[in-house]
């Protein structure tokens, strides 16, 4: 990656998907805040569940095509979009300034299907984790990443640490339980076995794809390289 592309300088957002029963993160990507980096998020969730999915999302203008070319239609979708109150000025104290405001009205838009409940509370706090297990996204520090591919295992190694190492607070057993993929909390070390002798997907290579729960060999929508994993895809449904 050359330090002067465009794909790989500035800014980077996280997209996560989150199983809602599970509490798994299905599938993540890191990249721009564009309609393509959207639809390779999306096009990536649907190589990943089964079935017709109920979909809830934020009200990212990009979430709609994105979702309907990836999925064919075949799920349901909803959008919530929270209004908040005006921001702090400038000169409150910290604790308010980077806080958000208070939601002042909520608007939810069924765009495919009809699902009863569309919700994005799961994923909202799945984000809150994910910010506070990781340095890297803690603003006005020094502890932000340098290199894009340093950034993009740093989220790879959280993911992967998220579903088999620590366990759930509501769960009470980690995702990967909940999910049936193994049988056991597993040990940091385990993980790292795993990763070296290539039972994990992940990393930065072009031969990994970034994302978790791969079923048989399926090809990375991000990269040309294949990897053949040993986990389940999630059945569809209110999951």
């Amino acid at each position: 990656m050359k330090a002067t592309d465009p794909e790989t300088v500035g800014d980077q957002y996280t997209f996560i998907a989150l199983g809602g029963s599970s509490k798994a993160i299905v599938s993540y990507y890191t990249g721009k805040r564009t309609m393509e980096a959207t639809y390779v998020f999306a096009k990536d969730v649907r190589t990943r569940v089964i079935g017709a999915p109920e979909i809830s999302t934020d009200g990212w203008r990009s979430y709609p095509a994105a979702i309907e070319r990836a999925f064919n239609r075949d799920c349901s979708h909803g959008v919530i979009v929270k209004e908040y109150a005006a921001t702090e000025p400038a000169n409150a104290e910290a604790s308010r300034r980077y806080s958000p405001g208070d939601v002042v009205a909520v608007t939810v838009e069924r765009v495919i299907g009809n699902q009863v409940q569309v919700s994005t509370s799961y994923v909202e706090r799945a984000n809150l984790t994910l910010r506070m297990s990781q340095r890297r996204f803690t603003r006005l520090t020094n502890a932000f990443s340098k290199k894009f591919e340093h950034h993009e295992a740093a989220v790879a190694l959280y993911a992967a640490h998220y579903n088999f190492c620590r366990v759930h607070e509501t769960l009470r057993i980690t995702p990967a339980m909940q999910l049936g993929v193994t049988d056991h909390v597993w040990s940091v070390g385990e993980l790292i076995d795993a990763a070296l002798a290539g039972e994990l997907p992940g990393g930065t290579g072009p031969e990994f794809p970034q994302n978790l729960d791969c079923k048989d060999t399926l090809q990375s929508v991000r990269h040309e390289g294949q990897f053949k994993g040993r986990f389940t895809v999630i059945r569809g449904g209110r999951d």
